[in-house]
């Protein structure tokens, strides 16, 4: 992605998620790919993806069993 096209992601994501913390950065092995954080706390990837003329954007995000709260614990 370039700076403008990243730009308009991380915006959408902000505006999407109410939250001004989102932040887009390039990965070091650049595939199309950007790496995606909240506040300094990396979350995630956006897999960009063109077919056909039409280009969409694919948000990977994973969750790790230790960090979910307890089986337990109330809501």
């Amino acid at each position: 992605m370039d700076d403008p096209e990243l730009a308009r992601v991380q915006k959408y994501l902000q505006n999407k998620f109410g939250n001004p913390n989102i932040r887009l950065r390039e990965r070091m092995q650049s595939d199309g790919s950007v790496e995606v954080y909240l506040g300094e706390e990396f979350i995630g990837v956006i897999y960009k993806d063109e077919e056909e003329g039409d280009i969409s954007y694919d948000f990977n995000m994973s969750i790790l069993e230790i960090d979910l709260p307890s089986k337990n614990a109330d809501e």
